[in-house]
């Protein structure tokens, strides 16, 4: 549909243009600085950042109505700079012209609603929204929709020229980063770490077939982290962690996308997500804040962040009531089937501190809560999950465990509705799903198969036939009829078919 197609009223705002004034602004000494070239961390006491709209008051000025009318006539625009994330570009990226925005068809994953029985089982209506569906098979791609538009913004511009964009990974921020740092090349080049044997091979495949260099190095993620900021502090490199403020910007498209699928009526909802390195919770709670400030909800749902005994230091942190005596304390990670959570030391830790007391203080009550899950309902879950027409990942998975395990604790009552985060395709965790059928789990994870929830392929041959095909031999006439007719018996059989 076509722009002077639409009612006049809407005219004005279908396509945006630059506005606003976007700043870093500092969670320690509250200092801003300009964006004129990558930060990521307070060059006057070290803090994170987040970036700021100075002139976001502006948005307010557009009733909530409006807003939803403008968002839902975009949905029928044919320009790629606004068929993705940047819907909202308002909320994202009001400085990026359209023409340096990078669109791979990230966003606007679909909400599937759990069928009866999967509801039953989890105590109440759900929906998972699946991030999978991004196009290097996860939520990562948002940020980076934004961090890499964000890049070509300034290689347009003159502020930087031969950029290599670096990246520690447990697998979907490398293949995330790879991409689409291969559609802006020659101007951007990728390099990722990965900690060695930590990551599955279909995640390893995806930046080695982007063209990245990838280095392996021992240890786990937390430990590839410390090498990526030695790297971005001492040489010429942008880094691509959601330790980048652009990142999180990207990632707060889930929240908006939450909004729009269910007519922005949040009351009654809940969102549960994955903790992992801390930026998607950031910017989940960061895009409801923003949409809840300028009316186009009403109501801030809860949010429900979701960690494994095996990596629990925010769920730690909050297990003491009292906010003036909690005190953060990394932790050694144990073995994790969701593999993008194993993280010790969330390089966005204080933000979630920060945005977590806002949501709570703008709610009015609580509304931001934590729990924790062990290694074997996340599998359990996620099995049953995909068991019921779903294509949940390992953190798909801790997920639904995370809100199964709020429901049984009150935080999430039976007739709310919640929203359940699977961050990535099934497809790329499918090596646990091989060892958790075939009984082959290390000690260390602490995962012991449920036999109603094992699968293996039945090899179906009849031994007593001497004639059976084979590539490049097959067989035919009355050997080929009693191998199909021997073999149906015997399927029929397994199936408990009734005879015909």
């Amino acid at each position: 549909m076509k722009p002077e197609d639409f009612p006049k009223e809407i005219q004005p705002y279908l396509i945006p243009g630059k506005t606003g004034r976007l700043v870093y602004r500092c969670l320690g000494c509250g200092r801003t600085h300009g964006i004129e070239e990558l930060l990521y961390t307070c060059p006057d006491c070290g803090q994170v950042l987040l970036i700021q709209d100075e002139h976001f008051d502006r948005l307010k000025e557009i009733p909530g109505w409006l807003w939803h009318r403008i968002f839902d006539y975009r949905r029928m625009l044919r320009i790629p700079a606004l068929k993705g994330i940047y819907r909202y570009h308002e909320f994202i990226g009001p400085v990026l012209p359209l023409a340096d925005i990078v669109y791979l068809g990230e966003g606007h994953t679909p909400v599937i609603a759990a069928n009866r029985t999967l509801a039953a089982l989890a105590g109440g209506a759900f929906y998972f929204k699946n991030d999978g569906q991004n196009p290097s098979a996860s939520f990562k791609d948002r940020g980076m929709a934004s961090a890499l538009s964000y890049i070509h913004f300034l290689v347009n511009s003159g502020l930087a020229r031969d950029v290599l964009a670096v990246c520690a990974s447990t697998g979907d921020t490398s293949a995330a980063a790879a991409l689409y740092a291969a559609y802006l090349q020659p101007h951007v080049k990728s390099a990722v770490l990965l900690p060695h044997k930590k990551v599955t091979p279909q995640q390893l495949s995806q930046p080695l077939g982007s063209g990245a260099r990838v280095f392996e190095i021992p240890g786990v993620f937390d430990d590839c982290m410390k090498v990526v900021e030695h790297l971005a502090e001492n040489y010429p490199v942008a880094l691509l962690n959601s330790k980048n403020a652009w990142r999180i910007l990207g990632q707060e498209s889930y929240s908006y996308e939450i909004a729009q699928d269910f007519e922005y009526e949040m009351a009654g909802k809940a969102v549960v997500v994955p903790i992992g390195n801390a930026g998607n919770i950031t910017a989940v709670m960061s895009g409801f804040l923003k949409f809840f400030e300028t009316g186009i909800i009403d109501t801030l749902p809860k949010i429900i962040g979701v960690q494994s005994e095996h990596a629990n230091p925010v769920y730690r942190y909050y297990l003491e009531p009292d906010p003036d005596k909690r005190k953060f304390v990394p932790v050694s990670v144990k073995p994790s089937v969701a593999q993008a959570a194993m993280i010790g030391n969330p390089v966005s830790m204080p933000r979630v501190i920060h945005l977590a007391r806002k949501y709570n203080e703008v709610s009015g009550e609580q509304r931001v809560f934590f729990v924790e899950v062990s290694e074997q309902e996340i599998m359990d879950w996620e099995l049953t999950a995909n068991r019921n027409g779903h294509i949940a990942c390992t953190h798909g998975g801790e997920s639904l465990a995370g809100l199964v395990r709020a429901r049984k604790m009150g935080i999430v009552a039976e007739d709310e509705t919640a929203v359940v985060d699977s961050t990535a395709h099934a497809l790329k965790f499918a090596g646990f799903q091989e060892m958790y059928f075939e009984d082959r789990f290390p000690e260390e994870y602490g995962v012991h198969p449920d036999p109603r929830l094992m699968n293996r392929p039945a090899f179906m041959c009849p031994e007593d036939l001497k004639e059976v095909p084979a590539p490049g031999s097959p067989i035919d006439g009355e050997a080929l009829k009693t191998f199909v007719r021997r073999v149906a018996e015997d399927i029929a059989k397994a199936l408990d078919l009734p005879g015909s």
